[in-house]
């Protein structure tokens, strides 16, 4: 990327959605805003970078509708520091496609209670500790059999996340799985994805079913940030060599302090506050968020 360019404009399809009339045509429309240079194809039919100079969030919220229209994430990034050194990740609907408390809930036979409370939460309108302890409340006398087959049946990983794992570890960054959900599966999640590290909440039982308790403290807002800093200062990272990413209200305050943070197929209130979001692509957005080349994407 040359340097003397500020910002860089990232362009994502889904397969064979960016041809090269979309990106000149891309070009075209931010030539009409900023100072800009060529079209730079991070892979052919799907992802490109445009350096330009000029205000980012003007130029960020003039492609909105374009966004829309066409079925693009298009984000504005600072051209300096893309590459990321910490990649800090909620679970539920982020990297797994499911989440897990409303398919415990579905086994218990109550999964439209649970999973209105869960929306409720992840939109912001309720606390999330007190929305957690009331639906972990209503899971009591599951049994533990049903725990681990939600994790066998329904737990599954979103596209791209073993390939965005494999290819910032493979380029020297740490990788920390954060979850207001719980231990049982992030423990699971965390090594089937490739990360580094992982917490969450902890689900209590007697040795044969949950008791509807959830281990204190809970983990939630508040210590997802305090994960995010903590983990920045043990490795003396500055905060803008960190991403974040999530989609519910209890990701924000992580999201918001990471250098890069980003919305993943996220709640409005979530996607409105972060500098960054996906939302037609796959977890591979995130590489080419940081310039990163599908050639050198690490897929097995």
């Amino acid at each position: 990327m040359p340097l003397n360019y500020s910002y860089v404009l990232n362009a994502v399809g889904g397969k064979d959605t960016l041809s090269p009339a979309y990106g000149e045509g891309i070009r075209m429309a931010l030539g009409t805003l900023a100072d800009c240079g060529d079209v730079d194809w991070l892979a052919d039919a799907r992802a490109l970078d445009i350096p330009f100079n000029g205000p980012p969030d003007a130029v960020a919220a003039a492609f909105k509708e374009m966004a829309t229209r066409w079925k693009l994430d298009i984000n504005v990034v600072p051209a300096e520091g893309r590459k990321k050194e910490l990649l800090i990740a909620d679970m539920d609907s982020t990297i797994i496609g499911c989440e897990c408390i409303d398919e415990l809930a579905d086994m218990a036979g109550i999964k439209p209670k649970v999973a209105e409370i869960t929306e409720r939460a992840m939109r912001g309108e309720l606390d999330f500790e007190s929305a957690l302890r009331e639906r972990v409340a209503l899971l009591k006398g599951l049994p533990l059999e049903s725990v681990a087959r939600v994790y066998a049946e329904r737990v599954r990983l979103n596209p791209g996340a073993k390939v965005l794992l494999r290819t910032m570890r493979a380029n020297g960054a740490y990788c920390l799985l954060i979850s207001g959900g719980f231990t049982y599966f992030t423990s699971r999640v965390a090594a089937d994805a490739g990360f580094d590290g992982q917490q969450g909440n902890t689900l209590v039982d007697d040795g044969h079913a949950l008791t509807g308790k959830v281990g204190e403290p809970i983990l939630g807002r508040a210590a997802k940030l305090e994960a995010l800093e903590r983990a920045a200062s043990e490795r003396e990272l500055d905060l803008f060599e960190t991403m974040a990413i999530g989609d519910g209200a209890n990701d924000l305050g992580m999201i918001q302090r990471a250098g890069l943070g980003v919305a993943y197929h996220a709640k409005p209130v979530v996607a409105e506050a972060a500098a960054a979001a996906i939302t037609y692509g796959d977890l591979t957005g995130m590489l080419f968020l940081q310039g990163y080349r599908e050639a050198e994407f690490v897929k097995g």
